[in-house]
């Protein structure tokens, strides 16, 4: 089983690091690098194996255009530096390849345009990483990018699939395409993890059964959930503002979904959006048990 960290973004808000709109955790890059080596430290100390990239906001949706095409690359290649710096040996580190037009944003995904902005990341973290992580991925045409940036770097390195699903659509990506479908996609590309991540507990519970079921053995599954009241929809607002956290999801209460899916078959576990390095000792505490 695979402990993962929790969510950075909130994380370096939570501990003072610069952070505001439109550039979100990408601004600790440029302000304050620093607070970025300290919040994946807080999660490994806290008992995650994995630390992710901070270059979910290394993307012009972020940065804006000029900024992402003068500087995207470096930015990816400081954000793998400091996560390799923070893991010591204690960790492996996941390079973040993120949605490249938006969280939550299928509608807006351009796969002309989208070699422009994932190579740069590819390019960048990777000479900094274990594994490759394409993350709260709304869509399998997502996929499909990721998959065809690797291929055109000749990296053949470890990949990993997180999909984010539709919270009020049960058993769909935000792209209104079924879990089954998306699994299988993802096993095609050569994942060899597949994970749901950046939406409620409660709607990835059921999509780790379909996970186990169609991966039968030939891959991990996982889940990493955020602490969001409610999925955002195609408004923009999962980019545009902070979203308020349910009460109800503190470390013990999520670790009652964390059970559920590790005796469902899941073997990699962690935390996304507003769970806290202690949302990760809980977890830890679950894993050693098992």
């Amino acid at each position: 089983m695979t402990v993962l960290d929790g969510g950075m973004g909130r994380e370096l808000l939570r501990i003072g690091a610069p952070f505001r709109q439109p550039e979100w955790s990408a601004l600790a890059l440029l302000e304050g690098a620093s607070w970025v080596v300290q919040a994946h430290r807080n999660f490994l100390d806290a008992g995650a194996e994995v630390v992710t990239t901070n270059s979910y906001a290394v993307v012009p949706f972020h940065l804006g255009d000029d900024r992402f095409a003068a500087r995207g690359r470096e930015l990816a290649e400081l954000s793998g530096r400091l996560a390799r710096e923070a893991a010591a040996g204690r960790a492996r580190v996941a390079g973040s390849l993120p949605p490249l037009f938006g969280s939550y944003r299928p509608d807006l995904f351009d796969a002309v345009a989208a070699p422009s902005i994932v190579d740069p990341l590819v390019d960048g973290l990777g000479p900094h990483v274990d594994v490759w992580l394409g993350e709260t991925l709304s869509s399998i045409a997502e996929v499909v990018a990721v998959r065809a940036a690797l291929d055109r770097a000749g990296d053949g390195r470890e990949l990993w699939i997180s999909y984010t699903l539709d919270d009020h659509r049960p058993g769909t990506l935000r792209s209104g395409e079924p879990v089954d479908d998306a699994v299988v996609a993802a096993l095609d590309v050569g994942a060899t993890t597949v994970l749901f991540n950046c939406c409620q507990a409660e709607t990835i519970t059921p999509a780790i059964d379909v996970a186990v079921a169609r991966t039968a053995g030939t891959a991990a599954v996982g889940a990493y959930a955020n602490r969001f009241v409610d999925s955002h929809t195609d408004d923009g607002e999962a980019n545009e503002q902070l979203a308020r956290f349910r009460d109800d999801l503190d470390p013990t209460s999520y670790g009652e979904f964390v059970s559920r899916w590790l005796d469902a078959g899941a073997t990699v576990v962690g935390g996304c959006c507003g769970m806290q390095p202690e949302h990760v000792a809980r977890i830890r505490q679950l894993v050693d048990t098992r």
